[in-house]
């Protein structure tokens, strides 16, 4: 199973609180915001506004919050200007560490990610040092208990996915970065519910961690997606199945 995939599962497994909603909302906000400031508030010709705005639907964001975030990147309404930065490192294990934000203090940020990193068994690296077992990609997970295989792998590879696998108790689905909306609407129009449909970095190999390592790896990220100028962190780390469960 691929580290990004593993790391799905336990972020989403995690994510059902309120408490965490109110943090994805403020997240999401900051990521139309941005798309809107660097591409126009037109969704139609913006593709990165496109992705943003299908993600804070899925998570079910008042339309009212979405129209606020795009006149805010335009500049109709008063807004925060927020500069993104990626940030790569290694975690318990070695484990590869890449960690995506939008901020308006970058010195507090860096701190903020250097902190979390050193007290977690991790360290900070130097840009580059883990970009290179990364490719971004589009990346769609549905249990496979939820779906006809055959009619999952018909709509999604005549809309032009890469490639779908079986993993465990799931199917994932990947694309090349600009066929993630035709694959994901076409899967849409089969009334299949997905449990993760994203553009990410999947890693093109994973680090094996057991035991306390494992443990580590999994606070380490839980606190970096606690962090509110972090946006995403991807992993090529490959986590036991038990201590996913044991979460």
């Amino acid at each position: 199973m691929s580290g990004h995939s593993k790391w799905s599962s336990i972020k989403h497994k995690k994510a059902a609180t309120d408490a965490k909603r109110g943090k994805i909302f403020t997240k999401l906000i900051k990521e139309i915001t941005v798309a809107a400031r660097m591409g126009g508030g037109d969704a139609a010709s913006n593709p990165r506004l496109r992705v943003a705005i299908a993600a804070a639907k899925s998570e079910n964001m008042p339309k009212d919050n979405i129209d606020r975030a795009i006149k805010k990147g335009t500049g109709e309404l008063e807004g925060v200007n927020y500069d993104e930065s990626i940030y790569e490192g290694y975690g318990p294990g070695g484990a590869a560490v890449m960690v995506e934000s939008l901020t308006d203090n970058k010195n507090r940020t860096v701190a903020d990610i250097r902190n979390i990193f050193s007290k977690n068994g991790g360290s900070l690296g130097e840009n580059g040092c883990v970009a290179w077992m990364f490719e971004k990609k589009g990346y769609i997970a549905i249990e496979n208990k939820n779906v006809d295989e055959e009619v999952l792998m018909e709509a999604a590879l005549d809309a032009g996915a890469e490639d779908i696998r079986e993993d465990n108790s799931n199917y994932e689905v990947i694309t090349a970065p600009e066929d993630f909306e035709s694959v994901k609407a076409a899967i849409d129009k089969e009334s299949i519910p997905y449990i993760v449909a994203e553009v990410t970095m999947l890693p093109q190999s994973t680090t094996n961690l057991v035991g306390k390592k494992a443990e580590q790896m999994v606070r380490l990220m839980e606190l970096l997606e606690d962090n509110d100028d972090v946006q995403k962190v991807y992993t090529n780390a490959d986590i036991p199945d038990e201590i996913v469960n044991n979460i």
